[in-house]
């Protein structure tokens, strides 16, 4: 006996088609990268634009400035920074920020670490009360106690020298730095300090030769971001070390501009001189930054 079948008709969805919402999935799996690829690139190039036309002024004669300020230096001139290094007098400048700014990183480096530490394995009380404190100190604004500063320092005699500046980056720059090696620390596992003792060394021992190594990341991230802010700081170092020997290179190139303001090359060049020793910080330790603020986060 032979039995008939009899298919059952497939019912489509009203509006649903091979043009439906399927397409659009499509649509995004297909040009969806290519359009966030060239919204990236579009703001690539808007915040590169800047930078582009601080290299090429600097590169560019007077001339090549007049007829076409913009456009590519044909030929490039190196002459500009020649005469802006000598003009501007940023030797002594690069000396003087060089210095603060070290010192600066070495103290803010080991009292942050230090203090992160204890503060890592002290979620409460007296440990808590001073996380809190330093976290305060990264809402308040230092410009409030510019005033009780400057007393300070002047009553230290310390108005034009090298350790006003660096106590006072130290003093404002250490609430940031605890919070984010804080983070960290808590992030890492307590099996290696814990060994270290077992093993025989002390508490300084286990954070110097083991716990620290392992800050890598953040340590880095730690010096490029405060090298940054106390290189590049201008009014601090215009109100401590105005008309002394010591002035930063921000406060050189103030006064390098004021006085070369109509020669746009020489101007353009003091700028870059100024820029390249954080941008040389920036390139070595960039890959850092990003792996220090994931492991804060995770803390």
């Amino acid at each position: 006996m032979s039995s008939t079948t009899t298919a059952s008709p497939v019912r489509r969805r009203p509006g649903r088609g091979r043009s439906g919402h399927r397409g659009g999935s499509a649509f995004r799996r297909g040009y969806g990268p290519y359009v966030l690829e060239l919204a990236l690139v579009a703001v690539a190039v808007v915040f590169l634009f800047p930078v582009y036309a601080l290299v090429t002024l600097a590169l560019k004669d007077p001339r090549q400035i007049a007829e076409s300020p913009l456009a590519p230096p044909a030929p490039p001139t190196l002459a500009n920074f020649g005469d802006a290094w000598s003009s501007a007098k940023l030797g002594p400048a690069l000396a003087n920020s060089t210095v603060i700014t070290a010192t600066s990183l070495l103290l803010l480096v080991v009292l942050g670490s230090t203090a992160a530490r204890f503060l890592a394995h002290r979620a409460r009380g007296v440990g808590y009360g001073l996380y809190v404190l330093f976290l305060l100190g990264i809402v308040l604004p230092f410009q409030l106690g510019m005033i009780p500063l400057y007393e300070l320092v002047d009553g230290l005699g310390w108005l034009g020298t090298y350790q006003g500046m660096v106590l006072f980056y130290t003093g404002i720059q250490l609430p940031f730095t605890v919070f984010l090696y804080t983070g960290f620390v808590r992030a890492l596992p307590p099996d290696y300090a814990q060994a270290a003792l077992i093993d025989g060394c002390d508490h300084r021992q286990a954070f110097t030769r083991v716990v620290f190594p392992l800050l890598r990341p953040v340590t880095g991230t730690v010096i490029i971001l405060n090298a940054v802010f106390v290189w590049n700081d201008f009014f601090t170092p215009l109100l401590y070390l105005g008309g002394s020997d010591k002035e930063t290179v921000p406060v050189g190139v103030f006064a390098f501009v004021g006085q070369y303001v109509s020669d746009h090359g020489l101007v353009f060049a003091g700028l870059v001189l100024a820029a390249l020793p954080v941008l040389v910080v920036f390139a070595l330790l960039q890959r850092y930054v990003i792996k220090g603020f994931a492991g804060g986060l995770k803390g």
